[in-house]
């Protein structure tokens, strides 16, 4: 890692929610933030639910995104390297957003080491067992006779449908659940029991929507959740030594 340079992560933008009218300034916020790192970062990590709902079809993707997508295009091609890990809203991706805008797509964890630092990294989701309902929703979802059948839906009614349940479901759900404490919290659990068998510095997730940076029961771990775009406007950095959450303001 070059001096100077830091890494970044952020998730849950759900953009796309509720609509895209009141979608669109949050997007333009996230732009100009990619505009703001572009200038240091070395790498980027966007870890899952950018998108409130994403399917693609063999010859049609969800209308919208054009502004963050651009960017983020614009940034892969300086040679900035951005990693792309599908959430439990946007689990379909296939082949168009490493294509169009050279992100890198990880549909499971990710293990890596930066500056000496073992990362762990996920979306968050259906980890450990402490997590039954996203389990059940991750199979269904990624079931792939259940794929098929949904990608014989008209797009209008898919993209509608997805749209409503999502919004009624999970959104309230998910902005109004509290921290639940270190015993609880399915995330401290999952990543304790990982500590178990193997050591990393970092866990990074998303998912929660909570802004976290706690030490783990070894005590030198942390795990961080990063918030998200909706109401938080929380991002991760990594200067090499330290990872800090901070909170976007235009």
């Amino acid at each position: 890692m070059k001096k100077g340079k830091n890494i970044y992560f952020a998730s849950d933008a759900h953009f796309g929610l509720p609509n895209t009218e009141e979608s669109l300034p949050r997007e333009r916020l996230f732009v100009q933030w990619l505009d703001t790192i572009k200038q240091d970062a070395a790498e980027i990590y966007l870890l899952g639910d950018m998108f409130d709902f994403w399917f693609e079809y063999k010859y049609v993707v969800p209308r919208g995104f054009t502004r963050v997508l651009g960017k983020i295009a614009e940034i892969t091609d300086s040679g900035i390297p951005v990693h792309f890990f599908t959430g439990n809203h946007d689990l379909w991706v296939r082949d168009y957003l490493p294509r169009e805008t050279g992100m890198i797509v990880h549909k499971d964890y990710y293990t890596t080491t930066i500056a000496e630092k073992k990362f762990y990294m996920a979306h968050g989701d259906g980890l450990g067992s402490k997590d039954p309902g996203f389990k059940i929703i991750k199979w269904i979802f990624t079931n792939k006779i259940l794929h098929w059948l949904f990608s014989r839906l008209h797009p209008n009614f898919a993209v509608w449908m997805a749209h409503k349940w999502s919004h009624k479901s999970r959104y309230s759900k998910e902005l109004s659940t509290p921290f639940l404490g270190e015993e609880k919290e399915h995330l401290v659990l999952y990543s304790n029991n990982i500590l178990e068998k193997e050591h990393y510095d970092y866990f990074v997730f998303g998912h929660r929507h909570i802004p976290l940076n706690i030490v783990l029961k070894n005590g030198q771990s942390r795990l961080v959740n990063l918030g998200d775009w909706i109401v938080n406007f929380t991002y991760a950095v990594f200067d090499g030594e330290v990872l800090e959450i901070r909170k976007f303001n235009s």
